[in-house]
């Protein structure tokens, strides 16, 4: 891994984590300081994170972290849908033993989590050894960006922690296992379930935003 993709993860799981805040500008110093990567292959991921719209262009020479709306969250789910139901038939039919292995592990792993910060921690390790296991770098770097937008947006809007993190580790165990089973006709329906859970949860935060007077309803 180059010192590049080693600044683009870091960036990357500071903003996913809030770290770095949504809405707020960043000059380079600034990045170069808190991630403590030098200026040229923190320009290259910055870059790159631009590309993945995990940054956006700020005023002056700084950059943006964008916030967080459910249009953008619902304009991602309709790409992961059939983006993560490929990924999950790829993985069942091409992942090495060792890989699947990995897997099992994980989600005996996820299955002890209770707390956010834990959860999203090894549903991200998950996710990132799926790709892995798919065996196509393509669809890997699509992946990883909607991936980690879609971990923040659910993370920072959860409202029932304890409910929704358990229908999230049964719909997440139910792809593991039809993956580990390489029943690749099962791991596509349950990716599917998996996305129509998630584009709920974002309608959920719209109707809570829009009786708090954030935003108009949607139209659905």
């Amino acid at each position: 891994m180059t010192k590049a993709e080693e600044a683009y993860n870091h960036l990357a799981h500071l903003i996913e984590r809030g770290e770095l805040s949504p809405g707020t500008s960043y000059t380079e110093s600034a990045l170069i300081k808190l991630s403590g990567y030098g200026r040229t292959p923190l320009r290259e991921a910055v870059q790159r994170l631009m590309r993945d719209h995990l940054v956006a262009n700020g005023t002056g020479a700084g950059i943006v972290v964008p916030t967080m709306s459910v249009d953008d969250q619902l304009g991602r789910l309709e790409i992961r849908r059939s983006m993560e139901a490929l990924a999950v038939v790829l993985a069942s039919k091409r992942g090495t033993d060792e890989e699947l292995a990995g897997l099992v592990s994980l989600k005996e792993k996820l299955e002890k989590q209770t707390e956010p910060r834990g959860y999203l921690e090894v549903l991200r390790q998950t996710q990132e050894v799926m790709c892995v296991a798919a065996h196509n770098d393509y669809l890997a770097d699509v992946m990883r960006p909607l991936h980690v937008l879609s971990r923040r947006f659910w993370g920072v809007n959860l409202h029932d922690v304890p409910a929704e993190i358990e229908q999230g580790k049964a719909l997440h165990r139910a792809i593991l296992q039809a993956v580990e089973n390489r029943d690749s006709a099962l791991a596509q329906e349950a990716s599917i379930k998996l996305n129509d859970f998630l584009v709920e949860s974002a309608l959920a935060v719209a109707r809570r935003r829009s009786r708090e007077g954030h935003i108009r309803p949607l139209e659905i």
